[in-house]
């Protein structure tokens, strides 16, 4: 008894729990233009719904008056498999007197359930001078369209990294159509990285200022500040065409689209660049800004006097990694140092410079012994936690054998005479060719000789050889040519002949003289004029240069063809359909 009590309670919260879900996915919400607005402005009203709801039914708008409305619209969209709707009542009103009016609930269907509105409470003041009218273009496009420019961070530090992302907005009942891009922000003052974002999506569902929106990301820079104090950033200005609705209805009842140009800008920004701070700055700071590691790195620590190694200093993490110079590798005078080759792997994205950034130096030892390389220090300063950071690189010792010995004088430069220096071999610089393999070219009198004016004559002799080819073979295609022509003209003339035969046969005479009208332009334009249409023929014979007039006259004949085999015709009309087929074939030979 006491288990089957219990299992229906669970039946019966598990549909309540599911009925819930369902309920609280629904949204149906109203919306205005504005909450306070003068005696002779207008209002707008949405009632918006995620679901295709029925019954709708609008408040009274008591203390207004509806100066046009319901318009409805609908929006559908699918993104990454999820599916997005919108279904929105709009109307225009204005008010009939002053003071607190309130908005009442409307009201839909959807499953069986009725959903309400939040009543709203608008602010009526006196008239205002120029009065906003929502139903204006002017006024639609303001309201509706929205050009700003997201900065990450309006005060950061000099080379500190910062992005910039360009949105549009858009909504109802704004059908946006083109945009083009008229002005560009100069970033004169910055280092600038533009991000490549393809074509320009239109994420459906965005919001701008907690409204909803159509979102189109139009372009993304990473900037890093060169100068301090207030620097500009130039604004974006766009183009754009677009479609808005206008108070007429086609036939079927839908709104008519009046289109329209607008231009938008983001107006000038003003960045606030903070100079690095001058409280501690380390000796040898040379402006890195961001998060770093820093190391130096020995290809080996054990090698033959004479032989080279490598020693590589390296700064990697996220920053402006381009944007200064590394620290200086500084080493005894008893080791030849060369300048260093210096690359970069750096990636820029949305959040900045990140990567690292090496430059490796080239050493030769001379004499034996034991080289400590110095530690050497890098500064950079933390945006972040304000404040500057320095690294030093590990201890690091070379130990060079197998060469000759430095004199007691070697480090302090006394005893020049006695040092003895080694000769570099070989193995020094593996990556450098020292020798050259040149072999010397004795060719006597070569001004005299016969090849040098056979090289100088040869030149003529292809220029005639060339000229006697281009004769040559002119000839053989205008000799192919004149025989496809009289192969044209005699098959032409085998089946004029064959009509001029049947002269008096009503069908045979024609059935023969379309044959050699379709025939000769088969042979004359290499086509299957029987599997072409004749709109397609005259087309075809004006891309060749046929006269219009000649091109029609060949398709009429084609056409009393086509007629004359089921209309009575006299040996008078057969005649003269002969003489001019005969007469087009003529011109339009002559004009091919």
């Amino acid at each position: 008894m006491f288990k089957n009590s219990v299992i229906p309670f669970y039946y019966f919260a598990l549909l309540l729990f599911t009925v819930g879900s369902l309920s609280a996915q629904i949204s149906f919400e109203a919306k205005v233009s504005k909450k306070r607005l003068g005696l002779n402005e207008r209002l707008r009203v949405d009632f918006v719904m995620n679901e295709n709801g029925d019954n709708f039914q609008p408040p009274n708008f008591s203390g207004f008056r509806v100066v046009s409305g319901p318009q409805q619209s609908v929006s559908r969209s699918w993104m990454n498999g999820v599916r997005s709707f919108s279904k929105t009542y709009t109307y225009f009103l204005t008010p009939n007197a002053k003071g607190m009016i309130t908005i009442g609930q409307a009201e839909m269907t959807f499953s069986g359930e009725v959903y309400k509105t939040s009543p709203i409470s608008i602010v009526v003041t006196e008239a205002v001078k120029t009065p906003n009218d929502p139903n204006n273009i002017d006024y639609l496009t303001d309201d509706n369209i929205h050009l700003v420019a997201e900065i990450s961070n309006d005060r950061p530090y000099l080379n500190e990294g910062i992005t910039v992302i360009y949105k549009l907005y858009y909504r109802n009942p704004i059908n946006l159509q083109d945009v083009q891009e008229m002005e560009s922000p100069n970033f004169s003052d910055f280092w600038n990285h533009i991000i490549k974002i393809g074509k320009a999506q239109i994420n459906p569902r965005g919001s701008y200022r907690g409204e909803p929106y159509n979102e189109v990301v139009w372009r993304k820079s990473v900037l890093y500040p060169q100068k301090t104090g207030k620097v500009t950033l130039e604004p974006l200005t766009l183009n754009l065409s677009i479609g808005v609705p206008s108070n007429r209805r086609d036939l079927f009842g839908n709104r008519v689209y009046q289109q329209t140009q607008k231009t938008v800008t983001t107006g000038k920004k003003i960045i606030n660049v903070k100079p690095l701070p001058e409280t501690n700055q380390p000796e040898g700071f040379q402006g890195a800004v961001g998060q770093f590691d820093f190391d130096l790195i020995l290809d080996k620590d054990a090698l033959k006097a004479s032989e080279s190694f490598q020693a590589k200093i390296k700064v990697s993490g996220k920053g402006n990694l381009i944007l200064f110079e590394l620290p200086k590798l500084t080493v005894p005078n008893t080791l030849e140092i060369y300048e260093p080759e210096r690359i970069e792997n750096v990636t820029t994205k949305l959040s900045g410079m990140q990567g690292s950034v090496e430059e490796i130096y080239t050493i030769v030892p001379q004499f034996q012994g034991k080289y400590p390389i110095p530690i050497v220090k890098f500064s950079y300063f933390d945006p972040k936690e304000e404040r500057y950071k320095t690294m030093d690189s590990q201890k690091l010792i070379v130990d060079v054998f197998e060469g000759p010995l430095a004199s007691n004088g070697a480090n302090n430069a006394v005893d020049e005479v006695s040092r003895i220096l080694v000769n570099p071999t070989e193995d020094s610089f593996r990556f450098i060719k020292l020798d050259t393999a040149l072999t010397f070219i004795n060719v006597p009198n070569f001004w005299l000789s016969t090849r040098f004016w056979g090289l100088l004559l040869l030149p003529f002799g292809l220029i005639v050889l060339a000229l006697v080819l281009k004769k040559w073979v002119f000839s053989r295609t205008e000799d192919v040519m004149n025989s496809k022509q009289r192969r044209a003209q005699q098959l032409a003339r085998k089946y004029l002949s064959s009509a001029k035969k049947t002269m008096g046969q009503q069908v045979a005479f024609y059935e023969a003289l379309e044959r050699a009208l379709h025939n000769y332009l088969k042979a004359k334009l290499k086509i299957e004029t029987s599997e072409m249409s004749k709109p397609k023929i005259l087309s075809l014979l004006e891309q060749k240069k046929v006269a219009s007039q000649t091109a029609k006259t060949y398709i009429s004949i084609l056409e009393n063809c086509e007629l004359a085999r089921y209309a009575p015709g006299a040996t008078v009309q057969m005649k003269q359909d002969f003489d001019n087929a005969s007469d087009i074939i003529a011109q339009i030979d002559k004009q091919l």
